[in-house]
């Protein structure tokens, strides 16, 4: 017998659980069929339409609907009002190329998601402005910096060493912030932030027509490098750790960023990585506000006050990014997040 980890183990009841809490086991039948198909390499992303797979699924059955099975626009739930109508559907799609789908080949599986459970990202609305999502302190600035001025920045951390975490590689600058118990130690200096961000923290000084005089001197820089499909899980910069402004700069590549405002004792941040099952399922069981905005290269945001303290900032993993009907494909992105370290910050046993 394969003696597994213990961490194998550990992750096993979290994985049972978000398949209970997704599925409805009662749709399968007793050979195993399903009134409702998964199908891969089919979507909007891929150049087919909603419609245009209804229309050829419809061919075998009448279909309910056909919704988003993921973030990734390749992929799609079809369900048939009966299992008989998803079974002709997959013994004649299933591994075919297929000439009314633009010639792809699909790939199909029943699928146990009731129309109830399927979640689509299709009809939620990505803002192309802060001023679209009324959120207050949000402040996102379009072309902050122009495009030689990126190649700059990107060339000067490109050179410089990386910290590997689990899924991105980081640069600290400033203080290194301690990702284990989520907190700096004001003690460790690591220095002054590099010349090779004087420009933007010159003008960040500049933004104080809109910030009513605050203090904007900033000197705690974080480089974040996310491949493609990588994001950030829910959270909340460290009160206890930063000041109240953050700033983040955008580079090379686009992404959305939600901001979640959860109903009281429904979240809990982790001080630790965890799964991503785990993640799933607590966000599965939260409530939450749920709002998005699109972040294009050279554009910088700002959370203060409100979206400071109040709002989750979370970066989806997945792709590609659905923004006003139009599918963009992300690429590496590189962020440069901008902080003040608070004078009396300590690292304690109990931060």
């Amino acid at each position: 017998m394969y003696n597994a980890p213990s961490s194998f183990w550990r992750k096993v009841p979290f994985c049972l659980k978000v398949v209970a809490f997704h599925w409805n086991l009662s749709n399968l039948t007793d050979d195993g069929a399903s009134p409702h198909l998964y199908v891969a390499n089919c979507g909007p992303a891929v150049g087919l339409s909603y419609d245009a797979i209804e229309s050829e699924f419809g061919k075998f059955g009448e279909v309910q609907g056909v919704y988003a099975a993921d973030d990734t626009g390749t992929r799609v739930i079809v369900s048939f009002k009966d299992s008989t109508s998803s079974q002709a559907a997959i013994e004649a799609l299933n591994g075919n190329e297929c000439p009314a789908l633009g010639g792809r080949s699909l790939h199909i599986r029943y699928s146990m998601e009731s129309l109830g459970k399927v979640k689509s990202t299709a009809t939620f609305p990505v803002s192309t402005s802060s001023e679209e999502l009324d959120i207050p302190g949000l402040v996102l600035l379009q072309d902050f910096i122009s495009a030689g001025e990126e190649q700059e920045l990107l060339a000067a951390v490109g050179v410089r060493p990386w910290q590997h975490l689990a899924k991105r590689r980081v640069q600290h600058f400033g203080y290194e912030f301690c990702y284990d118990i989520r907190n700096v130690d004001a003690n460790q200096h690591l220095g002054k932030l590099p010349s090779f961000v004087s420009p933007i923290l010159e003008k960040i000084m500049l933004l104080n027509n809109i910030l009513d005089g605050v203090d904007l001197s900033l000197d705690q820089l974080t480089v974040n490098e996310y491949p493609p499909g990588v994001g950030l899980s829910p959270h909340i910069d460290t009160h206890s750790a930063f000041g109240d402004l953050i700033f983040s700069l955008s580079l090379a590549g686009p992404c959305i960023m939600e901001f979640r405002r959860y109903t009281s004792s429904t979240w809990q941040e982790q001080h630790t990585h965890i799964s991503d099952a785990e993640e799933q399922l607590q966000e599965l069981r939260s409530n939450y506000v749920r709002k998005a905005v699109y972040l294009p290269p050279r554009s910088m945001l700002l959370m203060s006050g409100e979206a400071r303290y109040a709002w989750h900032h979370y970066i989806p993993h997945h792709k590609m990014d659905e923004v006003n009907g139009r599918w963009i494909r992300r690429s590496t992105r590189v962020s440069f997040t901008f902080r003040k370290v608070r004078p009396l910050n300590r690292v304690t046993s109990e931060s």
